[in-house]
């Protein structure tokens, strides 16, 4: 994780994207935005990327790669382990069966997509100057 890092978007829903994108940037916030339209291209540049992005933002149900199999596969390399990316799911979905799913694995929120554009911009908001004021340690280098 790197304070000036980018924020990754993963989520299949164009239009979910897009507003996510909108609420950054009124946000003025000085980090890059990488979008991915599931896990499968966001496991490639992860694996690439000399970037150290400041946190994950995914959606869970996606084609191809979903959010979890992303957040497995994160845990099971080494590599991508101890990059110590926060992952946070921000879904439209609040099953209990889903979030305790979650849960079993290495993440650090799940939130529910807000229907309403300030106030999902006010979650994303906390999200980031949370993670922005949190001690890491990729942080110390």
């Amino acid at each position: 994780m790197s304070l000036r890092g980018p924020i990754i978007i993963i989520d299949d829903d164009e239009d979910d994207r897009e507003m996510i994108g909108a609420m950054l940037e009124e946000l003025s916030l000085p980090n890059a935005v990488r979008y991915f339209e599931n896990g499968s291209p966001a496991l490639d540049y992860l694996l690439t990327t000399t970037e150290s992005p400041l946190l994950i933002l995914s959606d869970i149900n996606m084609p191809i790669m979903n959010g979890l199999e992303l957040r497995n596969k994160i845990d099971a390399n080494p590599y991508l382990k101890r990059k110590s990316i926060p992952f946070i799911f921000l879904t439209t979905s609040d099953s209990h069966t889903l979030v305790l799913e979650a849960y079993d694995g290495t993440i650090q929120g799940y939130f529910k997509k807000c229907n309403n554009f300030e106030e999902g911009k006010t979650h994303l908001d906390l999200i980031i100057t949370y993670w922005k004021l949190c001690l890491h340690p990729n942080n110390f280098k």
